[in-house]
């Protein structure tokens, strides 16, 4: 399984996407492929995002069960904490 989030990405990289996966929410992407085509799909929103970013998460053997990358500004970020991958949330003025 893989899970895609995209932030402040153009239209055409989420058009693309729609084509090997589902998105249930505007830019969210959930789907199941091969971790090739995952990788394709990894580098394609890296070269694509601009200003923008991309969150991804699959299913794999680990003590978690799934590992995550970000590329880009994202208002999240990956932290690992003792072999851990965990989720900050970076703080915004707004909030």
């Amino acid at each position: 399984m893989i899970v895609m989030i995209l932030e402040n990405v153009p239209p055409g990289v989420r058009g693309e996407l729609t084509r090997w996966l589902i998105e249930p929410r505007g830019g969210v992407f959930l789907g199941h492929v091969s971790a090739r085509v995952r990788d394709l799909l990894w580098e394609l929103c890296c070269g694509a995002c601009r200003e923008g970013g991309v969150i991804q998460m699959w299913s794999t053997n680990t003590e978690q069960r799934f590992a995550v990358r970000t590329y880009g500004l994202t208002r999240r970020r990956v932290i690992e904490f003792e072999g851990i991958q965990l989720i900050q949330r970076d703080p915004s003025p707004s909030q």
